[in-house]
């Protein structure tokens, strides 16, 4: 047993590594779970004041146009008003814009000229992947979804002029942002994205170095902590600063971001921080500056050290699950779940992005597991239980008890009319003292099996054995049909079993065995009797009494009925009358009759 409990354990840790790696590495259960974490670890935490965003705004596209009708003298005057404000411009302008279309000639070079002169203007170039087949440094051959088909850049005075970075966006299967891309190698030459050049320039400007993050994956990405929901970042009008509304002052020694910020413009997607919500591209750009900036930059945690350190975790639970009872295991359950879900978090303050509910959900199939298996263990052992409680009463009874949801065992009782009898062994003492203790048993227990049959198979319940003496109840706990005549009718057949019975203990140990057997009927008080601990379930008063009494005044092989029982069954029973006679402990004696003969239809 106890190996197989090992081998259980086993194999509840190797089924959690398992499930581990496929939920880690596998799309739509991983993408449940990094939903949760967003909802775990994306706060708005605004601490940089100086990421502002010039918007291209409803307002701008009223006064100017469309953007691809605008001159290219437009962003050169936003570029010259930035940097001719007193004491210094930005740190760095990226413009979210892709200016790719040679427009008028004199305009395109006015503005590759005011940027170069800059020396801090940040132009956006995009990039279009294939998926593509490739050979890796092995020599074998890889899918690479990020191959890069073309690019679109700068027109040519500009790109000469300015800084080129690229502005994807990288979207998750589920239509979320929550990654970014670092770098792209193209041909001979890195490429860095949008935010890590703002980031790196703004970095050069303080006179800070400017950290690579950590990245992963072909297309170099890494997670990001969003500082701001939609619309959280300072937005001012590109129409205000271009008309003087606002003073470029504001715009010193800080990343200044230039983007669609309309949405007929089309550049807008869902981010991590606010599901169901849209947020502009340069939005996106704008927080993971900040996350650059503050080093809130995550990597995926490894997965085979954490799906091995959460198969640990789940088999623990396991054991513990299999010995606590189901109450504890639940608090267990509850406890390790949230210890996992503050985990999670801790890991991820700490650059590491974990699964948030894999655990709890492996937890949960085991506490399911086990409380369907405590489920089913409490049916057998109840059932047990009834089987149990069939040997001392009918089964017909226990299972009316069973199956009666209303039911229940308190102490009292109640006046009912009942049939009662009582059977015993006459000369069972005597015999005792010549018989050796095991041959007696073995006397005994063949003849308490025969009466608790007839007592079972007519329909009664077994009261009690008193020694060699049984009482049984008919009519109690429940309403039995018939259950004078029932009564009657067990008696019959002990008396008819107990001939065989009888011959056979004479052959084996040279003794007969015969009963002495009382039957009487009328009210009496039945219910359970003791204490809250222990009750028996009985029936006592005068009734009780006169057959226990009756039963007393047998002769081996007889039965003896009284005329409440008589009366009651006349026409189905052959009888002799006795006569009345004196039972003790009553004044008053009891007619009785000798039951001959029962006619069953």
């Amino acid at each position: 047993m106890k190996y197989l409990n090992r081998m259980k354990t086993a194999a509840v840790t190797a089924a959690v590594v398992l499930t581990s790696l496929a939920f880690l590495y596998f799309g739509t259960a991983r993408l449940v779970d990094i939903g949760i974490s967003d909802r775990l670890n994306q706060r708005e935490t605004v601490t940089n004041k100086k990421i502002y965003i010039i918007g291209i705004d409803d307002k701008t596209l009223a006064r100017y146009g469309p953007v691809n009708t605008w001159s290219r003298e437009i962003p050169a005057k936003l570029v010259a008003l930035l940097n001719g404000a007193s004491g210094g411009g930005p740190a760095v302008i990226a413009f979210d814009v892709i200016y790719s279309e040679n427009a008028d000639a004199q305009a395109d070079d006015h503005f590759a000229e005011v940027c170069k002169e800059a020396g801090n203007v940040i132009a956006a170039m995009s990039f279009s992947f294939k998926e593509q087949p490739e050979e890796d440094a092995k020599g074998r051959t890889v899918y690479n979804p990020y191959h890069v088909d073309h690019v679109i850049e700068p027109y040519g005075s500009l790109r000469d002029a300015v800084t080129c970075s690229f502005a994807n966006t990288y979207v998750d299967s589920d239509g979320y942002v929550r990654q970014a891309m670092a770098y792209l190698d193209y041909g001979d030459r890195r490429i860095y994205s949008l935010s890590y050049s703002a980031y790196a320039a703004y970095q050069e400007h303080m006179g800070d170095p400017a950290h690579l993050p950590d990245v992963y994956g072909s297309n170099n990405r890494f997670y990001f902590t969003y500082s701001a929901r939609p619309g959280g970042y300072s937005v001012v009008s590109m129409t205000d600063v271009l008309d003087g509304t606002v003073d470029p002052v504001i715009f010193r020694d800080a990343v200044v971001l230039v983007g669609a910020y309309a949405v007929g413009m089309q550049d807008s997607y869902m981010p991590a921080i606010a599901h169901g919500s849209q947020m502009y591209g340069v939005e996106i750009h704008a927080n993971i500056v900040e996350a650059l900036l503050e080093g809130r930059t995550q990597l995926p945690v490894s997965p085979l050290p954490y799906a091995v350190a959460g198969a640990v975790v789940c088999g623990i639970f396991y054991v513990c699950a299999g010995r606590l009872k189901l109450r504890y295991t639940s608090v267990l359950f509850v406890i390790l779940t949230g210890a996992n879900l503050i985990g999670s978090c801790i890991i991820y303050r700490h650059g590491k992005v974990a699964p948030a509910v894999l655990v709890p959900g492996c937890l949960l199939v085991i506490w399911l597991i086990q409380m369907v298996r405590a489920y089913l263990a409490e049916i057998m052992r109840r059932r047990r239980v009834v089987n149990v409680f069939k040997q001392y009463v009918a089964p017909q009874v226990v299972d009316k008890i069973s199956k009666d949801k209303d039911f229940e065992m308190v102490l009292g009782g109640e006046n009912r009319h009942v049939a009662v009898l009582f059977v015993d062994i006459r000369g069972f003492t005597t015999m005792s003292e010549s018989l050796r203790p095991e041959e007696v048993v073995e006397i005994l227990n063949a003849y308490l099996g025969l009466t608790t049959k007839a007592i079972f198979d007519n329909g009664g319940t077994l009261d009690k054995f008193v020694g060699d003496a049984a009482m049984a109840v008919f009519n109690a706990p429940f309403d039995l049909d018939d259950y004078i005549f029932r009564a009657v009718c067990t008696a019959w057949d002990m008396r008819a079993e107990a001939d065989a019975l009888s011959e056979r203990f004479n052959k084996r140990f040279g003794r007969r065995v015969a009963f002495g057997i009382g039957v009487n009927c009328g009210n009496a008080v039945v219910g359970n009797i003791g204490c809250d601990f222990r009750m028996d379930y009985t029936a006592i008063g005068d009734t009780v009494n006169t057959a226990a009494r009756l039963e007393g005044s047998a002769a081996a092989g007889q039965i003896l009925i009284s005329s409440d029982v008589y009366e009651a069954v006349k026409d189905r029973v052959e009888v002799t009358p006795i006569g009345e006679i004196p039972l003790k402990g009553k004044s008053k004696g009891v007619f009785v009759y000798q039951l001959d003969q029962v006619k069953r239809g």
